[in-house]
């Protein structure tokens, strides 16, 4: 595939069905988990991230510095039934992967499932690059809209305010506070809902302690490094739902990238 508008000369981007090893290598070494807080690897029903290959390979996008030959980011999408009214939206990235890989009917939208730049690369607008992307491959498998379980990216600062309060804060200039959701409203995304309940996780206690170095010594809620939400605590399991605001991209007419 081609690079999108405004990338840099030395990005090459490829999908996955066309460079299929770099997916698996990313993959094999685990290349971008180290991008996410240790516990949201720890999905409650995450299988959805287990159907992407080879069903979905064409919906995966890799971008390589070509100076180092380095993969530097990769974009995961599902595609997914949708009628596009708000009724039938589903719940969150959980609902909508278990959708797309339990639902036998035709899909006709694209989800962003994740986005993910290396860290040398951060701060050089790779990530907006990978959502117009995904934007153009949605477009050109006729899945339009391409929509957005988007990640606040600094909801982890204010894991008390609810997700709703958040998402309507605005910067002077109108466009939201929160840096990842301006990224996407710079290209064009509009918020459609949010939604407190998107990726669940339950695991036991000794789990959550080793994975954000805590100790959770009684039953209650607690705020934790990286949570975007409060854990609850209760009978020695650690219960919690991560927030996600859904924001949609009309990426039917230009081509993606020109704005």
């Amino acid at each position: 595939m081609q690079a999108p508008s405004g990338a840099p000369e030395w990005l090459e981007a490829f999908t996955a069905a066309e460079r299929p090893e770099l997916w698996e290598l990313a993959q094999e070494q685990q290349l971008f988990d180290k991008l996410w807080p240790e516990y949201n690897l720890h999905g409650n029903n995450c299988r959805y991230f287990g159907s992407l290959l080879p069903r979905h390979a064409r919906f995966q996008l890799l971008f390589l510095d070509r100076r180092s030959d380095r993969l530097i980011a990769r974009a995961r999408t599902i595609p997914f039934r949708w009628d596009g009214t708000l009724e039938d939206l589903p719940a969150g990235i959980d609902a909508v992967g278990l959708r797309a890989v339990d639902d036998t009917g035709r899909p006709t939208a694209l989800s962003a499932l994740a986005a993910e730049v290396d860290l040398d690369y951060q701060g050089c607008g790779l990530s907006g690059l990978l959502v117009q992307a995904m934007g153009s491959v949605a477009r050109d498998a006729g899945l339009t809209p391409l929509l957005a379980p988007v990640r606040p990216s600094w909801k982890d600062r204010y894991p008390l305010i609810p997700i709703e309060r958040y998402a309507a804060w605005q910067r002077d200039d109108g466009l939201p506070f929160d840096p990842w959701m301006r990224a996407h409203a710079r290209l064009g995304a509009r918020i459609v809902r949010c939604e407190p309940c998107s990726l669940q996780i339950s695991a036991p206690v000794q789990d959550w302690e080793t994975w954000t170095e805590m100790a959770f010594p009684d039953s209650g809620q607690y705020v934790f490094p990286g949570g975007l939400a409060p854990l609850t605590i209760a009978e020695g399991v650690g219960d919690y739902w991560e927030p996600n605001v859904w924001m949609l991209h009309d990426v039917r007419g230009a081509k993606a990238g020109t704005r």
